[in-house]
């Protein structure tokens, strides 16, 4: 009955919502039709409730259509070629947009919060597990604590095989393998990549489930207590796939002062988006961190090996079978994110072209099993990467007016202003409220910024021909012994500031010398702030190319352990940790009663026993000392793992504050403005040390 009303609900709210996105109004009509909107949906904000939600998102997107329809049938009558080929750039890249937009909203209007089916007491109903750690060139230090971790998941020893999936045939990883105790299969060849390793693998073991791990992601003890039930609950469940959790900080996070402020790139898919696609059961297999199961994957012949994101046109297929899929948001692993930007664009331009490749190869609006949601939330994410050339045009489209006088929207400033202001607040702030914990408002400009002119060549090629492009292997585990800047990285993004900052000059002489120019002050007004806004994005995009040194090989975990440290003399006396890594240890002391001479060892008192490990002073702090571990045998190094990587709660965090979309954009402007800042503050530290260094010398 509940339906009934719904449809007929539906129904009755269909023609209003037509009559709201095509009835034309004047600029004074508009100006209060907008401002009315925009009160009534403020006023609806004022509740928390989860369905309010859902009406101020239908609100938005009736308000997006509106301006997207007066766009459409309004503003395309140009008076040049010239006008009519940037004019119709400019409406693509706002229609892209729009389909975006409206894609979104449905894919996450109704985040599932899943929730963790237990397994069975009796562990005989458990199924057998095979994981698999597929690697190619990634150097042993960076796979070692990833098998070891696996050998930490609480399961039963018999129902759980690791394979070191090893394309790179390197004997230290067989010697490695062997000594720990874990399975070591190679191939002949590499084809398909990582696609061609886990198919390889999978013709050798045996496992009712498969869990991959990519090389650097460790898992936490209770990975597969928290996954595995799931597939007992549901016989048709393919995929179980959690968040990709990072320990180390990503090139935002580290080179931009306000980046750990903020929720990084991956939190809004990791969250509210694969929530959105768990919904309509259509999650992602995101290539590591999932267990699926085996009989699915023999179902579609294996792992995908058509495109290089083998992962989600594996999930793709599965569910063209009539599979389901699951997200659960709980970070039961982590890994090593791309040290350095130009990986990072390495990385997502393989992204972008595989998904591409989906899209000419697979596409999800075509073919049979699938439903309506499961097809839009898969185009979603194909059409998502192809924002390069709309964002480029976004970024310069003022250009068009401010240099060389083309109006590229046959309209009056006064209609533009009043028909785009709503359509962008209420978006703003309905994005916000939905997603302010994943993703500050602003921030997903920046990201894009970074990738849009590196993506626009790749993304057409690959639409064009999508066999083109081959399988890159993202570099992980590297150090950075001194800072620098990488012009090469963001030299397209600095002629871009460049032009837009000579736009908005030339723009403010002519709006000085209206008479002189015949210029209108008001549209010069609205493409100076669209250039300026523009520019302040544009030089966050580039600030994230100051590469930070960066030296430390292991990441601290704050964590509080009880431990014993040992001395040289005998002495043995009672303390606990502060933080903990792979490397070393951070003791609580306190001077009068701790020695800090001849420290030997420490002893970690863990429930399952004792670890002693051989350490080195390092550093005295007021109330801390910080000690290096020295070479670790393996048993040890395992519990080591386990304390520090593989503890159940390892990952869980507190979430970050809800989004302030004004404090968020002066966060933008501060990289900005610190990408000047910064460079000059450190000249003039090291002028002054110059100049402190001579005096000292002529003393």
């Amino acid at each position: 009955m509940k339906k009934i009303h719904f449809y007929l609900l539906l129904l009755l709210l269909f023609p209003i919502a037509i009559l709201v996105i095509v009835t034309p109004m004047d600029s004074n009509k508009q100006y209060l039709f907008g401002i009315f909107s925009i009160a009534a949906f403020f006023l609806l904000g004022l509740s928390k409730s989860r369905k309010v939600t859902i009406v101020m998102t239908v609100l938005s997107f009736l308000m997006s259509s509106r301006y997207i329809y007066w766009r459409t049938t309004e503003t395309l009558h140009f008076g040049s070629v010239t006008e009519t080929i940037l004019g119709i750039l400019l409406y693509t890249a706002e229609l892209y947009i729009w389909v975006i937009l409206s894609l979104s909203y449905l894919q996450t209007i109704w985040p599932l919060k899943r929730s963790i089916e237990p397994l069975p007491e009796d562990t005989n109903l458990w199924p057998t597990v095979d994981v698999y750690i597929p690697t190619y060139n990634e150097s042993l230090d960076v796979v070692r604590d990833t098998i070891l971790a696996a050998q930490c998941i609480d399961y039963p020893k018999e129902k759980l095989k690791i394979y070191v999936l090893d394309d790179g045939k390197r004997t230290e990883f067989a010697v490695f393998a062997a000594d720990v105790g874990v399975g070591y299969i190679t191939r002949n060849d590499n084809r398909h990549a990582k696609a061609g390793n886990l198919n390889h693998a999978m013709k050798i073991t045996h496992g009712e489930l498969i869990c991959v791990f990519d090389c650097d992601h460790v898992a936490t003890r209770g990975f597969l207590q928290a996954t595995v039930g799931s597939f007992l609950a549901d016989k048709r469940l393919a995929l179980m796939q959690t968040p990709h959790y990072f320990y180390s900080p990503d090139p935002f996070e580290r080179n931009l002062s306000t980046g750990r402020n903020v929720p990084n790139e991956g939190a809004l898919f990791y969250g509210p988006i694969q929530q959105g696609n768990d919904n309509w059961n259509a999650a992602f297999f995101c290539g590591s961190c999932a267990v699926i199961r085996r009989s699915a994957l023999d179902e579609i012949g294996g792992f995908a090996v058509e495109t290089v994101t083998e992962d989600s046109h594996t999930a793709l297929k599965l569910q063209r079978l009539g599979w389901n899929s699951a997200f659960i948001a709980i970070p039961l692993a982590a890994g090593l994110a791309t040290e350095r930007l130009a990986l990072h664009v390495i990385q997502r331009t393989r992204w972008a072209r595989g998904m591409t490749q989906i899209f000419r190869v697979d596409n999800p609006l075509l073919g049979r099993g699938l439903s309506l949601p499961q097809r839009l939330c898969y185009l979603n994410a194909m059409i998502y990467y192809q924002f390069g050339l709309p964002r480029v045009i976004f970024l310069l489209a003022p250009l068009g007016y401010l240099l060389f006088n083309q109006s590229i929207i046959a309209s009056s400033a006064e209609l533009i202003f009043a028909y785009v202001l709503p359509h962008l607040i209420m978006s703003l702030a309905i994005n916000s409220r939905s997603n302010g914990r994943f993703r500050y408002s602003f921030w997903g400009e920046v990201y894009e910024t970074v990738m849009a002119f590196h993506l626009v060549i790749p993304t057409i090629i690959t639409m064009i021909s999508p066999k083109r492009g081959k399988f890159n292997v993202t570099d992980k585990g590297n150090l950075l012994d001194k800072s620098f800047f990488d012009f090469n990285i963001v030299r397209p993004h600095i002629i871009a500031v460049v032009l837009m900052a000579l736009g908005i000059v030339w723009g403010l002489i002519r709006v000085a010398m209206p008479d002189y120019f015949g210029v209108n002050p008001n549209v010069i007004a609205l493409n100076v702030a669209w250039a300026s806004f523009s520019v302040i994005i544009l030089l966050a995009a580039i600030s994230v190319a100051r590469e930070t040194r960066q030296t430390r090989k292991t990441i601290r975990i704050d964590v509080q352990v009880p431990a014993i440290i040992h001395y040289d003399n005998g002495i043995s006396l009672r303390t606990h940790t502060l933080d903990l890594s792979m490397g070393g240890v951070r003791l609580a002391i306190t001077e009068d009663n701790y020695p800090t001479e001849g420290i030997e060892e420490v002893e970690l008192l863990l429930q399952r026993g004792a670890v002693s490990l051989p350490v080195t002073l390092i550093d005295v702090e007021p109330e801390a000392v910080r000690l290096m571990f020295g070479e670790i045998p393996l048993d040890k190094r395992r519990e080591l793992v386990r304390i520090v990587l593989a503890r159940a709660d390892a990952w869980i965090t507190d979430p970050h504050p809800q989004d302030r979309p004004l404090h968020s954009l002066g966060s933008i402007a501060r990289c900005a403005f610190e990408l000047f800042y910064l460079p000059w503050k450190e000249r003039r530290a090291k002028k002054k040390n110059r100049v402190l260094l001579k005096k000292g010398n002529e003393a």
